[in-house]
C-alpha cells in the first residue's frame, strides 16, 4: 500500500491530508483520512491522479525600462510540463511597452493554457 501525506491548500485550513491507495491510483481506490471540509478530498484526489501547477517565471523585453517581465500561466499546467514549458520561454523576448495581462505564448505545450504577463513594463524613454 502506497501511503503519503499532503497538506491542502484550498482553504485556510491546510489539513495534513493522510492519503493511502493500492496499485494504481483511481478515485475509487484512493482512501484519503484529515480533511476538515470536501475540498480536501478533491485536492488530494488531483494531486494522486493529475498533479497541476501554475508556472511563474520571467521573460526578456528589449527596449524597456526594466529588462524583465514577470509571466505565469493564465491557468495551472500538468506538473511534469512545468520545466519544459518554463525551457521554452526561455527563449522568449519582448518588445516594449509590455502590458498585464499580454499574451506571451498561447497553448504552451499544448496544454490549452495561454502564458501571460503579470508586471507592466514601459518602453525607456
Amino acid at each position: 500500500m502506497t501511503h503519503r501525506q499532503i497538506t491542502c491548500i484550498l482553504c485556510p485550513n491546510g489539513c495534513e491530508l493522510d492519503v493511502r491507495y493500492a496499485g494504481t491510483p483511481t478515485s475509487e481506490t484512493i482512501d484519503v483520512d484529515g480533511n476538515l471540509c470536501p475540498k480536501g478530498l478533491q485536492y488530494a484526489l488531483e494531486e494522486i491522479l493529475d498533479p497541476k501547477r501554475t508556472l511563474t517565471t520571467s521573460v526578456l523585453v528589449q527596449g524597456g525600462e526594466q529588462p524583465q517581465a514577470s509571466v505565469k500561466t493564465a491557468e495551472p499546467i500538468p506538473r511534469e510540463l512545468v520545466v519544459p514549458a518554463r525551457e521554452v520561454l526561455r527563449s522568449v523576448a519582448l518588445d516594449a511597452p509590455v502590458k498585464i495581462g499580454d499574451i506571451v505564448a498561447r497553448d504552451i505545450y499544448s496544454t490549452g493554457v495561454d502564458v501571460v504577463v503579470t508586471r507592466a513594463v514601459p518602453a525607456r524613454a
